[in-house]
């Protein structure tokens, strides 16, 4: 059997290369060990899955093997957004949720994410003996499994709709009432994803206008790839002109991330969304505590919170440790660049659902556009230009480029002194006037991400080519 290697947020792979029904019981057998070990057998699982090739069909898989294990399996009737799986482990107490999905990636690709039962991603003290426990169980190929058919008599396998318990949740987070009285039209893109029906059911009982594109089952993802980014939102953009909406809100593949576009076809970032939420929580909500983001996340976030005295926890990259900060650090928001976002009050999971109400209520409450919110923040704490380039290179030249970050230790950038450095994830540099950069190695591509935020268009520019040319990367 091929390699499984688990990354940032599970495994995933190429459906029937290496995500096969054989790799996908192996996993499913790892899981149930470590459940047993935990002493959580008796609380049972959540079995999710998302709208790919055959999603169902190894979420079936799954369930026998946690029932060949003695395991209940609380499984999904139809696909589903992994935040509602997430808080259906919340309300059925139960040991963990397994999560049949790859989230944003292309269509070819399925993955498996263990959801602990604190509700939120995995951490390494979680997913480690997971892996230890698989690479015995393809050693061995020992997987217990037991029929669907023989699980459900036994009552081992119970089928669930995590929606109305999940809706339940929300209508205690947002305020409907102000959503409502705004009158706000919004145009929904699932993406072809878990996350259909889920904001039109919700507003729509509330009595908010909302229209939907791209809202049925498409395993292509309409050729395209399930990611809320400004290039793959073009539609939505066309969508919200047409119909005259004062929004557009669109989900990756399992809705854990959000986008948003305005009526004048401006796409918002999700460090743009994650700065306006800061300000809104604390001017509006009168939120308290520290913020979370990771060390790929804007700084934008530390000037607003050190203006209202507040601390930032900064995390390596991946929403499990952004998580982690929610549930037990105090912090009462967290996100990351990537497009996960999440408060205290709600599951440590990021949830593009929710993101999209909380951003509704944000303009029903301010009674004011996005860009309006945006430009007085930029005026107030200054303006800040952010990217991320993405770096292909080939496995030797990315070990060679590795050595060179690990002994890489600049003084200034773009003829500004650096402040400081860490290696919390890869090598941040901060420059003296609050610009930084941040390098680092994908976990599992010959691929090197470089993210730079600085002061103006032309010094994000002059770090991003001197950061290239002293890693010998191509320009």
């Amino acid at each position: 059997m091929a390699e499984i290697s688990f990354g940032t947020d599970g495994w995933r792979s190429v459906i029937a290369e290496d995500f096969t029904f054989a790799n996908v019981r192996c996993v499913a057998q790892a899981i149930a060990q470590h459940l047993q070990a935990q002493n959580l057998t008796e609380r049972g699982i959540v079995i999710g899955y998302d709208t790919r090739f055959l999603a169902e069909n190894f979420a079936t898989a799954v369930a026998e093997v946690m029932a060949g294990n003695g395991i209940k399996s609380f499984l999904c009737k139809k696909f589903t957004p992994t935040p509602a799986v997430a808080h259906a482990v919340t309300v059925l107490k139960t040991g963990g949720a397994i999560m049949l999905t790859a989230s944003h990636n292309p269509a070819e690709y399925s993955g498996i994410k263990f959801i602990p039962a604190y509700a939120g991603p995995a951490l390494p003290e979680d997913i480690d003996p997971i892996v230890a426990y698989l690479a015995e169980v393809l050693k061995t190929g020992a997987v217990k499994r037991m029929s669907l058919e023989k699980a459900k008599e036994g009552g081992l396998v119970e089928t669930i709709e995590p929606l109305p318990a999940y809706m339940e949740h929300i209508e205690k987070l947002i305020d409907f009432a102000a959503i409502k009285q705004a009158g706000l039209k919004v145009v929904v893109d699932p993406m072809y994803g878990a996350g259909m029906g889920y904001l039109e059911t919700i507003l729509g009982k509330h009595g908010c206008q909302v229209q939907a594109i791209h809202n049925w089952r498409d395993p292509l993802f309409g050729g395209s790839l399930p990611e809320p980014t400004r290039q793959h939102l073009n539609a939505l953009k066309a969508e919200v002109k047409k119909s005259g909406a004062d929004l557009g809100v669109a989900f990756d593949g399992d809705a854990d991330r959000l986008g948003v576009v305005d009526p004048q076809g401006r796409f918002f970032s999700p460090n743009e969304i994650l700065v306006l939420f800061l300000e809104y929580l604390v001017s509006t909500r009168g939120a308290k505590g520290a913020v979370a983001r990771t060390v790929a996340t804007t700084h934008m976030l530390d000037r607003i919170a050190a203006y209202y005295g507040f601390a930032v926890i900064e995390t390596p990259v991946g929403f499990k440790y952004i998580g982690q900060a929610l549930r037990e650090q105090g912090a009462f928001l967290g996100g990351e660049e990537s497009g996960g976002v999440s408060i205290r009050e709600h599951i440590p999971e990021k949830d593009g659902i929710f993101a999209a109400l909380l951003f509704i209520e944000m303009l029903a409450k301010t009674q004011q556009t996005a860009a309006q919110l945006l430009d007085d923040l930029n005026r107030r704490f200054g303006p800040v230009y952010s990217e991320r380039l993405d770096v292909r290179t080939t496995v030797e030249k990315k070990h060679e480029i590795v050595a060179r970050v690990k002994a890489w230790e600049p003084q200034s950038l773009a003829g500004i002194p650096v402040k400081e450095s860490n290696r919390v994830d890869g090598l941040k540099v901060v420059l003296a006037n609050g610009s930084w950069c941040l390098v680092r190695p994908s976990g599992t591509e010959p691929v090197f991400r470089i993210y730079v935020e600085a002061a103006s268009e032309a010094e994000k520019k002059k770090i991003q080519q001197e950061v290239k040319t002293a890693l010998c990367v191509p320009l």
